[in-house]
């Protein structure tokens, strides 16, 4: 069976839904978890609104600190079940290349994720990292919805 599961965040309520079935899963199977958050990186002619505003030092702390936020779900949740837990921030251009790479390259046996909650036209204009991951992915993927 699965002995170490990645579980991808943004931050999402999806996400901490997705964060307390992941380590449910993990404990019920006495498997480990790894937890990551990937952030794009700066770039100086950009469309999100922060980095417009920002000087790369700026977004770098905003980055932090929401990484933080976000994989103190995880470790939390996983301190309170017993359950192994490692947590991880990456900046990179493409979270469902990051989530793959990272679930490679630690040796992850099962990618636990939740769904983008988008339907209809939106989820196809729009897509997801969920699909991408699902898509470009060799290890399995669970995605929680």
């Amino acid at each position: 069976m699965y002995r170490h599961i990645l579980i991808p965040t943004d931050g999402s309520q999806l996400s901490e839904l997705a964060i307390r079935q992941g380590i449910k899963l993990a404990k019920s199977i006495n498997a480990r978890v790894t937890a990551i958050t990937v952030f794009a990186p700066f770039h100086t002619i950009a469309i999100e609104p922060t980095m417009i505003t920002n000087t790369a030092e700026q977004y770098q702390k905003e980055c932090d600190a929401l990484g933080e936020k976000y994989l103190r779900v995880v470790k939390d949740a996983a301190k309170a079940a017993d359950v192994p837990c490692e947590v991880i921030r990456v900046i990179h251009d493409h979270p469902y290349q990051a989530i793959i790479e990272t679930a490679n390259t630690r040796g992850c046996d099962l990618i636990f994720m939740a769904s983008h909650g988008r339907r209809g036209m939106a989820a196809l204009v729009v897509g997801s990292e969920t699909t991408k991951v699902l898509t470009h992915s060799r290890i399995p993927v669970l995605v929680c919805r």
